[in-house]
């Protein structure tokens, strides 16, 4: 019988941030309520094509939810939306007209025309 050795290996995350994304994170974290202890990013269903990004303040973390440490603060993935995002990036984006969070998600399917809502 020969002698066997765990192998652990790190995970990925099921998103990548980008730097400007993580920087916006802080920049929340920095003025989040006293109760706050991260950001977490789920898809309700709502919208035109189905599915829609939320990123919301938390004050506990959930079994299952995914937590990614970033320099700003915990990011937290809603553990019933993983499969749905597996794969993708996220960024924070303005310009002279909007600000907000993009997503290069590889699972989605279509989107509306707003790009407010997706489908998978």
């Amino acid at each position: 019988m020969t002698d066997t050795k765990t192998k652990t290996r790190e995970i990925p995350a099921a998103i990548n941030l980008t730097p400007a994304a993580e920087q916006r994170i802080a920049d929340l974290m920095a003025k989040a309520p006293d109760d706050a202890i991260g950001v977490k990013l789920s898809t309700p269903r709502r919208g035109c094509s189905g599915l829609a990004y939320s990123v919301d303040y938390i004050t506990e973390e959930v079994p299952f939810d995914e937590k990614i440490v970033t320099p700003g603060g915990l990011f937290y993935v809603d553990g019933g939306s993983v499969l749905y995002l597996i794969g993708s990036t996220m960024d924070w984006v303005e310009d002279d007209f909007t600000a907000g969070f993009v997503f290069e998600n590889p699972n989605a399917k279509g989107a509306c025309g707003c790009g407010e809502s997706f489908t998978v």
